[in-house]
């Protein structure tokens, strides 16, 4: 049996990626108590049900702490476990409540008492749900639209659950660092290609922008750099039951060189291990 745990903090997006994996064929469930993991998983493993996506939140508050030991118990069971936590920033979850005027699960029945009291409540989900964020794949929803969401929730699910993947991320950090990032690299001070009218409309993916960004040295000493710190560490991060690590690359506009760089360490590693590809801008225009 297949399951894929998503948690998050509330109004990150949990139910756009519980829709993802109901279109991939999971059988999907909402705000199952954690304490029912484990009968509810056995349950449906007497049903012949193979694949699973079980949202868990915070509205569990009382029993989250019991989340680590029951999906260490569904491991040693032989079940293929994958955890999905989805984040943002504070700033972005105050204007989607404010936006949809829903009420944060941890208010209480009476009206929320303004922003200040809202941002309490928003910090105090964080701390609870600090442990579960620590042994999942976060995924920074921040700027990402519903498809862009489904996609990423899409192409985590399809990769094997027994080896380490690798996730590289384009970013422009004019729109901020993505949350999510476990390696965050800045590559600002490589040539532009945005000054280069010719090349402006273009991007990383594009072989003019490569051609372009080849001719330095300096942009195949920075790829050779990360990409000989992220090799050196790649086997203590798979010893330490690491499933997914998330390299970001930035420049200004997430357009030209961090994509290049995206695209060519992507293919640098797929020769030994499973990666993925995002490009945060350039997905975002699709």
């Amino acid at each position: 049996m297949e399951i894929i745990l998503i948690t998050g903090m509330s109004g990150s997006g949990k139910s756009v990626a519980l829709h993802a994996l109901e279109d991939a064929q999971f059988y999907c469930v909402d705000n199952l108590p954690p304490e029912l993991l484990i009968p509810f998983v056995e349950l449906e493993n007497g049903q012949k049900e193979e694949r699973l996506a079980i949202a868990i939140d915070v509205r569990s508050a009382a029993s989250l702490h019991m989340m680590p030991e029951q999906l260490a118990i569904l491991r040693e069971r032989g079940m293929t476990v994958k955890s999905l936590f989805l984040d943002a920033t504070t700033d972005v979850l105050l204007r989607r409540y404010s936006e949809t005027r829903r009420r944060h699960p941890l208010s209480g029945n009476s009206k929320m008492e303004g922003e200040r009291a809202l941002i309490e409540t928003i910090d105090f989900e964080r701390d609870l749900l600090s442990q579960l964020r620590e042994q999942a794949h976060v995924i920074d929803t921040s700027l990402l639209r519903s498809a862009q969401l489904q996609s990423y929730v899409k192409s985590m699910v399809s990769a094997p659950a027994a080896k380490l993947t690798l996730v590289f991320e384009s970013f422009g950090f004019k729109r901020g660092i993505p949350m999510d990032a476990d390696y965050v690299f800045d590559v600002r001070m490589l040539p532009n290609p945005h000054y280069e009218n010719d090349l402006r409309p273009l991007t990383g993916r594009d072989a003019p922008i490569q051609a372009y960004l080849e001719k330095f040295e300096e942009v195949a000493q920075m790829k050779q750099q990360i990409q000989d710190f992220i090799a050196h560490w790649l086997v203590a991060l798979e010893r330490d039951h690491r499933n997914y690590i998330t390299v970001a690359i930035g420049c200004t506009g997430g357009q030209h060189r961090s994509v290049y760089l995206v695209e060519q360490l992507a293919k640098a590693f797929a020769e030994k291990w499973l990666t993925l590809k995002r490009h945060r801008e350039l997905d975002a225009l699709r």
